[in-house]
């Protein structure tokens, strides 16, 4: 399959994109920082206009502070569709051009009130922080990542196709009601969310 752009005219490869097969976590490895560890609130709102306007915000601050380093910072996730319900955390994608050199963005972001949880070299140069006003998941990936441009794809798909809309919305709510903690929830999602994303992957321009 030829490879199109993303939104900021990287090339990217669909087969990869396609391409779920994760590395496998090194052994005695775990990618919480000390003291974190997956959510239990699991709790799904209908959806907030409010959202959207405080993701801007955060995301200018983000922007802001890591200006000459971030390649993008996008609003993505459930709250990042309008009509979606979605548990009130807004998620943020941030890709900068090399996710090991924590020194480059980390203090950065400390600096603008977010916390590291998670560190996970090993899947796409993955580090989470968490924000607690307004609540959000900042996730930086590096320059070679497929997720950030799947969590754009995704975004957009659900934004103009309210059947797949719909249809995750019931999966979300299906999963939040098997309790436990997000990992679990992601899990118990999962199959909807690959069939909805291999769509609009296949059908993306």
């Amino acid at each position: 399959m030829r490879p199109g752009r993303d939104g900021y005219g990287r090339t990217v490869d669909r087969d990869r994109l396609l391409d779920f097969e994760d590395a496998p976590v090194p052994s005695g490895a775990s990618p919480w920082v000390e003291g974190f560890g997956p959510g239990t609130d699991l709790t799904i709102a209908e959806h907030d206009p409010r959202w959207a306007a405080a993701a801007v915000r955060l995301c200018r601050r983000i922007g802001d502070a890591l200006a000459g380093v971030a390649v993008s910072v996008e609003h993505v996730g459930s709250t990042s569709v309008p009509g979606l319900p979605a548990k009130p955390i807004i998620d943020v994608s941030v890709v900068v051009p090399d996710a090991d050199a924590e020194s480059s963005y980390v203090p950065a972001l400390e600096g603008e009130g977010l916390v590291l949880a998670v560190r996970e070299p090993w899947w796409q140069g993955h580090r989470m922080f968490r924000h607690a006003g307004p609540r959000a998941n900042v996730h930086v990936f590096g320059p070679d990542a497929a997720e950030p441009e799947r969590m754009r794809i995704f975004r957009d798909w659900l934004r103009t196709h309210p059947d797949d809309r719909e249809r995750y919305a019931v999966a979300k709510r299906a999963a939040a009601a098997g309790g436990g903690h997000m990992l679990e929830y992601n899990a118990r999602k999962q199959q909807v969310l690959r069939e909805i994303l291999v769509r609009a992957i296949t059908q993306a321009g």
